[in-house]
């Protein structure tokens, strides 16, 4: 690999996808808008290093669900990794995302990066935690990685976003998180899902990002459930060897009439 020129990564995050291809969530089919992001994803194919996919791959646990993901990534050829989020089942994950380009590694290297990927889901519960074993594991991995800069991935935000519903089921436990970032400067950035919209926040020198869906968008600051009217999307990143980053949020043009005067999902 070229160590002079950056890393691409695509993070493509809170797919929803279901057993049936034809479900809809609150009025989307999730498995055509993410195959409008996956067509995007292809005409990009020869720039991109590896897609991170942060939760919700699927919008009801099922193996049904996991098995068109498998089959419709795995067209990309792109090396692709992969988190739990809280509408995950993370048993029928390990046992059918880890074939052909997909891979259930939670730490690896490419270019002068290293990448962790977390679990801060809860079984049964929304929000996230992250549990004394992975905070531990994920001590251990920094410490072990050494000082190459790092990026970090789990599905919940560890930062409230000033939207009251939303917040309610952040990471619960994001000062323990902190506490771990903050003994290890070669971490630079930390890539979640959950919350269907943009967000970009900067604490002690780490990236905090968080990304559109692939489906449905929640509407920024807003105190009770609400969808957004804006179109699916991802996310862009160049990883410099120097541990400098870029980003961008590209929307794919895919329209769809939603539920909009829904309360919840």
């Amino acid at each position: 690999m070229n160590y002079i020129s950056p890393l691409l990564i695509a993070q493509v995050t809170d797919i929803h996808l279901f057993a049936a291809e034809n479900h809809q969530l609150l009025g989307m089919p999730t498995i055509e808008s993410f195959k409008v992001v996956l067509a995007r994803l292809k005409e990009l194919k020869s720039e991109i290093d590896l897609l991170l996919l942060t939760g919700d791959l699927s919008g009801d646990g099922s193996s049904e669900s996991y098995e068109h993901l498998q089959s419709l990534v795995n067209q990309l050829q792109i090396p692709t990794y992969w988190v739990p989020g809280n509408h995950d089942c993370a048993i029928a994950m390990n046992e059918i995302l880890n074939l052909g380009m997909i891979s259930r590694r939670k730490s690896f290297q490419r270019g002068n990066w290293n990448f962790i990927l977390l679990n801060s889901a809860v079984p049964g519960c929304v929000h996230g935690h992250l549990s004394a074993n992975t905070l531990s594991w994920l001590e251990s991995e920094l410490i072990k990685l050494g000082d190459k800069p790092t990026l970090i991935a789990l599905h919940h935000p560890p930062f409230l976003i000033n939207s009251l519903w939303l917040d309610s089921s952040s990471l619960q436990n994001p000062e323990e998180f902190f506490a771990v970032i903050d003994r290890h400067p070669q971490v630079k950035l930390v890539l979640f899902g959950h919350i269907h919209q943009q967000f970009q926040h900067q604490r002690r020198n780490v990236g905090y990002l968080g990304t559109p869906s692939t489906c449905i968008q929640f509407r920024s600051h807003s105190p009770t459930f609400a969808i957004d009217e804006k179109s699916p999307g991802f996310r862009l990143l160049k990883l410099y060897p120097s541990g400098v980053w870029e980003t961008s949020i590209e929307r794919v043009p895919y329209f769809h009439p939603l539920e909009l005067a829904a309360t919840g999902y």
